[in-house]
């Protein structure tokens, strides 16, 4: 393994891009992070030149942002190293309407939900810039130019530079139309808000780029278009594309459930088990979208895998460097921590009692009451068929309760772990959580 590997540090947020590439384009352009955009050239030439501003917007339609809104982030990051200013919109207005679903209407939430909504993913979205400096970040609300706008003047000022011909073209929009569902005249005119975002921001900070999910160009075309007809200017966008599995699956999906950002919705133990199970196939084409390690060290990984498959060393770096960049170092070394101690030969009794209990909720577990034996505890938690079984595995000795083996029928499950659990092993590698009630 090379010395870049081995000695590689983690950071929070990375100091400098690669600096193989002389322009943060061709950068982009490796990690796979362009599906589509405007000019190629004029963007080449637009970031290899003076700061730029450019933004990417989040609409509040739940408490937290994933791990697709994690890709914006990280590409705002990445321009950010580069020398661009950036603007992260929340959108207080376009939460109360909500983009079009390919299959049904939203459901829309009250004002004071979406308002409890924007201050955690503004508190998420500032985790991921830098707010110190010449191109230091700033934070947005399109609430704040909405609002104040009349209908009649939406109407006559924006509503006027849009062809109802070019918006039913849309994707979005004519997936809705040739629904059962069809669409409302208010997710209709998501578009045209998503316009209003960009020709505000151009007005207000000279902003001449957007990024956002391919699957969000029709919007972002919206924004440039009518930049184009009011002010006379051409501005860019860049649609990164949907992450998707090579097996077919969903990327970003565990059991049905987003893999969240905020950490009560996702625990850390979660996300890092989810990165750790990363397919072969897609485990290098990750390391270029989600971390900031260098081509050299990724092509390393890359041989890696091809090599060595057997040992996972791309997935656990991967791990890591997410992790270490969602939750930070702390939290990572904790998980980490948890994981060796109840896969390897880590002591169960130094974790950290919230990791801990989070990894324990994701395996075989039980709660049980205060007294309860071991015996009953191993039939509890399925990893012994039958009270005879569980006696059997005991005097076999292949039974162990907090790293302790367990030698005696009526051994007594005591909670002795941080946080009042125990973990109960059955041979090796199976394991249970047990929780006292």
């Amino acid at each position: 393994m090379s010395a870049s590997i081995d000695a590689a540090p983690v950071s929070a947020l990375a100091p400098a891009n690669d600096p193989t590439f002389a322009n943060v384009w061709d950068e982009l352009v490796y990690r796979g992070l362009v599906q589509v955009s405007t000019d190629e050239g004029e963007l080449r030439e637009l970031l290899s030149g003076e700061p730029i501003v450019y933004y990417c917007g989040f609409d509040p339609t739940a408490p937290s942002l994933h791990l697709g809104n994690l890709v914006q982030l990280l590409t705002m990051r990445r321009l950010q190293l580069a020398g661009h200013r950036p603007l992260g919109l929340v959108g207080g207005s376009t939460g109360l309407v909500g983009d079009p679903r390919p299959t049904a209407e939203r459901t829309l939430n009250t004002r004071e939900t979406v308002e409890e909504w924007v201050g955690k993913l503004r508190a998420q979205v500032e985790r991921f810039l830098s707010f110190d400096g010449e191109n230091a970040a700033r934070i947005v609300n399109n609430l704040d130019w909405t609002a104040p706008l009349s209908a009649i003047d939406f109407l006559r000022e924006i509503g006027k530079h849009f062809r109802v011909g070019t918006m039913l073209k849309k994707d979005a929009v004519s997936a809705r139309l040739n629904s059962e569902a069809g669409i409302s005249y208010t997710e209709f005119s998501y578009q045209i808000l998503q316009g209003l975002d960009y020709l505000e921001l151009h007005r207000q900070y000279g902003c001449v780029l957007q990024t956002g999910g391919s699957d969000q160009w029709g919007n972002l075309t919206s924004g440039t278009d009518l930049v184009r007809k009011v002010e006379g200017v051409s501005v860019h966008a860049i649609g990164t594309p949907l992450i998707t599995n090579s097996d077919g699956t969903k990327f970003g999906k565990s059991e049905g459930n987003a893999i969240w950002l905020d950490a009560e919705m996702c625990s850390p133990w979660v996300m890092y088990q989810f990165w750790l199970n990363t397919d072969d196939r897609d485990v290098v084409e990750r390391l270029k979208v989600f971390t900031f390690l260098t081509r050299a060290e990724i092509d390393d990984y890359a041989r890696l895998v091809a090599e060595e498959p057997f040992r996972r060393t791309a997935q656990k770096r991967l791990a890591r460097e997410v992790l270490t960049t969602v939750h930070g170092a702390e939290a990572t070394e904790a998980v980490i921590a948890a994981t060796e101690a109840l896969f390897g030969q880590g002591d169960v009794r130094t974790l950290d009692a919230a990791t801990l209990r989070a990894a324990l909720e994701e395996l075989p577990h039980a709660t049980v009451a205060a007294g309860v034996t071991v015996v009953e505890a191993l039939t509890a938690t399925g990893l012994s068929s039958s009270l005879s079984d569980a006696r059997r595995a005991i005097a076999q000795g292949g039974v162990s309760l907090d790293g302790e083996k367990v030698t005696a029928d009526d051994a007594i499950v005591g909670g002795s772990l941080p946080g009042g659990v125990s973990v109960l092993r059955r041979g090796k590698k199976t394991l249970a959580g047990l929780f006292l009630s």
